[in-house]
């Protein structure tokens, strides 16, 4: 993980907490001083650069993440679950693909938490690396990038615009993080560098770990379960944006039945591709989910938003892994 570059380093005041808690939408990344370079990869004070375990999937894009809590407080740990920010922190998430062989930022989306609740907004970086814009309706940018196998991917690379961002990070209305999730953070001892910090309020016990999805020597059901829950349980939870389909794919959900074994889908239609089950036992042709994962129809495909081709190696995993149910 890259986290910093000489180029254009400067010594700037800490981030600017009255721009986080402010009512505007600040125009540039830099005015919330997260960074003491322009290039964004020299992270401020209290800016803590985190991995997780099981990233989403977003058209290969290599992720750069970084969370920020003010000076005098800390996340509270909520068992294996997502942590607790308090009003002035701050989650940022830089998107970005090598080029001959240094990675180049193409946005970075801010999750801003205010007195009134959690803000999202996106920024889009200039071809000079040296300033991110907000860009609220988004944007769609030709991309050229070298896939984990090594084939060249030309991509229409989509930046999600301010209200695609709230549909995948609402809960019951409300914009919440989804990714910060102690289950999911236990790379590298992260969670004792937190706690050791002060970032967060106290070392929680793991009871179990989010596996990497693609860690063979971990069992393939946790592997699967893992993806859907970083990949699609945002939406599909009983308190998300797709909560009347009924498919819930939490990473904590034990009803079979709910993360769609043997389950007929609600609304039936050009999203069903005519199966029958949202997941068939043993049958990854005949399942709703690997026809949906599997296609780049806007009223088929999933994920609705953050992916314009298939992630093959995670349709892959999921077909093992319903072609070995019973």
């Amino acid at each position: 993980m890259v986290l910093a570059f000489s180029a254009g380093a400067r010594k700037p005041a800490g981030v600017a907490d009255a721009v986080i808690l402010s009512d505007g939408l600040p125009r540039v990344l830099s005015d919330y001083r997260f960074f003491k370079d322009t290039s964004g990869w020299q992270p401020n004070d209290r800016v803590v650069p985190y991995q997780l375990n099981t990233p989403l999937f977003t058209d290969y894009a290599e992720k750069y993440r970084f969370i920020y809590v003010p000076e005098g407080q800390q996340a509270k740990t909520n068992g294996d679950g997502l942590l607790d920010f308090p009003v002035g922190s701050a989650l940022i998430k830089s998107f970005g693909y090598e080029d001959d062989g240094k990675p180049r930022l193409l946005e970075t989306r801010v999750l801003l938490h205010r007195a009134d609740g959690w803000l999202a907004l996106p920024y889009v970086w200039n071809e000079d690396q040296t300033e991110a814009r907000l860009k609220v309706a988004g944007e769609r940018m030709a991309v050229t990038f070298t896939d984990p196998s090594g084939q060249e991917r030309m991509i229409n690379y989509g930046v999600p615009n301010k209200n695609q961002c709230k549909e995948c990070h609402a809960l019951s209305g409300a914009v919440t993080p989804i990714g910060p999730k102690a289950r999911n953070l236990t790379h590298d001892g992260q969670l004792a560098d937190f706690a050791r910090l002060g970032l967060i309020d106290w070392m929680p016990e793991v009871e179990y770990r989010v596996p990497v999805w693609g860690e063979i020597s971990a069992p393939l059901n946790e592997r699967a379960r893992g993806y859907l829950d970083v990949n699609c349980a945002h939406c599909h939870n009983i308190n998300g944006s797709a909560s009347n389909s009924g498919l819930f794919l939490t990473y904590e959900e034990a009803m079979p039945v709910r993360i769609g074994i043997n389950k007929r889908p609600v609304a039936a239609g050009r999203g069903s591709g005519t199966h029958d089950f949202d997941i068939a036992p043993g049958d990854p042709d005949g399942s709703i989910m690997i026809y949906r994962l599997n296609s780049l129809d806007p009223g088929i495909s999933m994920p609705e938003v953050g992916r314009s081709i298939v992630h093959e190696e995670g349709v892959m995993l999921l077909r093992q892994w319903i072609a070995e149910m019973e």
